[in-house]
């Protein structure tokens, strides 16, 4: 086991510890990081990164979950169902976004 001896860095009114890239990637903490106070000494440990739901799981959440959609319900006559959407593309809603023109100094 390696020891690192580290000083608190202030960061407004608390303090921090830095860690190094090497130990952040040996550890897997780039998605943050879950500290446990165990009484007598600190652990640390990788925050689990978001893992993607597939369209299954995704349904099988939501069914798990129970919740009210009713309110939804009201958009049933908002008329989407009669725009024919195999059609032409408008150009202007075929236009690529514009960036901002640069300033120049």
């Amino acid at each position: 086991m390696k020891t690192l001896d580290i000083t608190l860095a202030k960061i407004g009114n608390s303090r921090g510890i830095r860690l190094t890239a090497e130990l952040i990637r040996k550890h897997g903490f780039e998605h943050g990081i879950v500290l446990e106070d165990r009484g007598h000494e600190i652990a640390l440990k990788p925050k689990a990164g978001r893992k993607k739901l597939s369209w299954e799981e995704t349904a099988r959440e939501m069914a798990a979950a129970n919740e009210d959609w009713s309110e939804w319900d009201g958009t049933l006559a908002d008329g989407l169902d009669q725009i024919p959407w195999d059609g032409p593309i408008p150009k202007d809603a075929a236009s690529p976004v514009r960036k901002p023109a640069s300033r120049k100094a």
